[in-house]
Formats: structure tokens, sequence, C-alpha cells
């Protein structure tokens, strides 16, 4: 590496020094950039219909009205009644599973989704997901 400083960088240098502007803040300029409007859905004691009904309608509407991000809180199922049901399992919640099954199963409603994904804790961790939408 040259040790040797160009008398322009040292004059570039000190004109930097002397001002008393602020440096943007590059971390708030990209988080700007890539937020997206974002819409809270919980559903918890839903049935199993009625949430199918909802979520179809909710992306829909989200798309149309350009909702970015939908934070879906479905809960873990760890109070469910699925004790009363031979066919349900004890171990997984309900709704947790079968809504996202049910987006992805529907080619009309994936055709407006980009990813969908498991929820950060502070969302809800796993008992929510995220459904990113198109543009």
């Amino acid at each position: 590496m040259n040790s040797n400083i160009s008398d322009k960088d040292k004059k570039d240098w000190e004109n930097f020094l002397s001002k008393n502007d602020p440096l943007p803040n590059k971390d708030l300029v990209n988080k700007k950039k890539y937020t997206h409007d974002k819409k809270y859905y919980d559903f918890h004691g839903f049935s199993l219909d009625d949430a199918n009904k909802t979520i179809h309608k909710l992306i829909k509407d989200s798309y149309k009205n350009g909702i970015r991000k939908l934070v879906i809180v479905t809960g873990k199922g760890i109070h469910s009644d699925n004790e009363k049901n031979p066919y349900s399992s004890k171990d997984f919640g309900i709704l947790k599973y079968s809504l996202p099954e049910y987006i992805k199963n529907h080619s009309e409603l994936m055709e407006l989704i980009n990813e969908i994904k498991d929820a950060d804790i502070e969302d809800g961790g796993s008992g929510a997901f995220y459904i990113f939408l198109k543009k």
C-alpha cells in the first residue's frame, strides 16, 4: 500500500472536516426503500372453514390495496379443542398448518404471492407466518 497521500486528497479531507453538514444515515435510507405496507390479522378462534374464506378474501383485498406484507397469526394450537376430534392431532394446531396449505393449493392466490415464510419472534414466532404479496 502506498503511504503517500496526494495533495488533492488532503484538500478534500480538509474540506470535509471543515463542514458541519450531517452525514446521511445509509441504514435509514435503505430501510425506507424496503419497508412494506404491513397488515396484521389474527385467526384465533376461527373455524377452519371460516379461516379459509377469510384468508382468501384478505389476500385478494390486500393485493388490490397495495399491501405488501401480511402477518397472519394463527396461534400454536395448544389451546384448541382438537382432543374432541379423533381425526386431528393433539400435537399440531389446525390453522397453523392448514392455512398455508390452503393458500399453496390455490393457484389463484399463489399468483398474487411472492413468498410465504415463518414469522420472526416479534411478530408471533411459530404461532404466525408472513405472506409477501407481489406488486
